[in-house]
């Protein structure tokens, strides 16, 4: 997903996001949501939240 996208989802949100990286921004949306702010941790290697928005940018990917 675009870092635009990202910026659209956390604005109807209510996150403020003009200083934050895109996985900063995916992981407050994630705390906004009530959910593990897990995107690209450790934790994403054995995740198995199928149906997780961020799966496609997360699972797989350099862990930051």
């Amino acid at each position: 997903m675009r870092k635009k996208e990202v910026l659209n989802i956390a604005a109807n949100r209510g996150i403020e996001s003009s200083k934050l990286r895109k996985w900063e921004l995916i992981r407050a949306i994630q705390r906004a949501e009530g959910n593990q702010d897990c995107f690209r941790t450790p934790v994403a290697n054995d995740c198995n939240q199928v149906a997780c928005l961020w799966r496609g940018d997360c699972v797989g990917k350099k862990i930051k």
